[in-house]
């Protein structure tokens, strides 16, 4: 679980991040859950985007992925989202540095 001055420094981090992956009308599937958990090993943090063909938005669609995935919901605003998770393959000095 994140605390607020993490999930802000996430926050910021994530604001030049250029979305990854799109969700689209076919929602979320198994094959989403495991490219994003690909995703997630290699960056950490990553911003996907929800096609508006999409039944659900943004937010609910990040909820989902972390509830599957047990990663952290950053944000969501608009149709996109961003969800971090640390690494379980990045050596530590390689890994995204939290703020305590």
């Amino acid at each position: 679980m994140l605390r607020g001055k993490q999930r802000s420094f996430l926050k910021s981090k994530a604001n030049t991040l250029k979305p990854i992956l799109q969700i689209g009308k076919e929602g979320i599937t198994e094959q989403v859950i495991e490219q994003i958990d690909k995703m997630l090993n290699d960056h950490e943090l990553i911003k996907v985007n929800v096609l508006s063909s999409n039944e659900l938005d943004s937010k609910e669609a990040a909820i989902q992925i972390c509830d599957a995935l047990t990663a952290d919901f950053i944000s969501a605003l608009g149709n996109k989202f961003v969800v971090y998770r640390e690494s379980r393959l990045k050596p530590r000095d390689e890994r995204i540095k939290l703020p305590e």
